[in-house]
């Protein structure tokens, strides 16, 4: 996991679309978080702030502090996000806190490394099908990704779920069968000759 980011935090008491707005236009957004055993609380948060945890190694998956003026810091992680679909603005963000001794349930981005022989000596097309996985474990293992080395991959080969390379305090929930990549053989479509049309006599 990445280091721990604190985020400062406002309680926020004034609710609706009108509202809303006002905080946007102040370079704020609204939010909530929740979970854990404790109350709801409606915040508001720097949309920067928030933008750069998602956009951190960790990304969604980051677990980080948040300082509730005027309440007990909490430790979160984002589980939604509302975004603007013309400018791409963040507009509302929910958070839920986690507790240490809870196993949660994440998505972890799968990378791979490494030239596949099946596409460098045998000249087949490498496709990549699976791009992340499901697994449970603490929230302080939770992998940032996983990575796979393909160099071995061949022709005909695939690599699964169960290939990847996760510690043992990590559960993998995705299908164990399920195919992370392949090199297949390049069709080659054979174009047919345009058809001659006589001229009517």
């Amino acid at each position: 996991m990445t280091q721990v980011t604190s985020i400062d935090a406002e309680p926020r008491e004034d609710f609706g679309k009108n509202p809303a707005r006002r905080m946007r236009r102040a370079g704020q957004i609204p939010g909530v978080v929740y979970g854990g055993g404790g109350p709801s609380i409606p915040v508001v948060v720097d949309p920067k702030k928030i933008s750069a945890i998602l956009h951190s190694e960790a990304g969604h998956n980051a677990i980080f502090t948040l300082e509730i003026r005027g309440k007990a810091p909490a430790r979160v992680m984002l589980r939604d996000w509302q975004v603007d679909p013309i400018h791409g603005d963040l507009l509302h963000v929910d958070m839920v806190r986690v507790a240490r001794d809870t196993k949660l349930k994440v998505r972890v981005p799968i990378h791979v490394t490494g030239e596949p022989k099946g596409v460098k000596v045998q000249g087949g097309i490498f496709e990549f099908l699976l791009r992340e996985v499901v697994v449970e474990c603490l929230p302080d293992e939770i992998p940032d990704s996983v990575t796979i080395d393909v160099t071995e991959l061949l022709i005909g080969k695939n690599l699964r779920v169960s290939d990847l390379p996760l510690g043992p305090n990590v559960k993998i929930l995705t299908d164990p069968g399920r195919v992370v990549a392949h090199v297949v053989v390049l069709k080659v479509v054979e174009e047919k000759p345009a058809e001659v049309v006589e001229a009517a006599p």
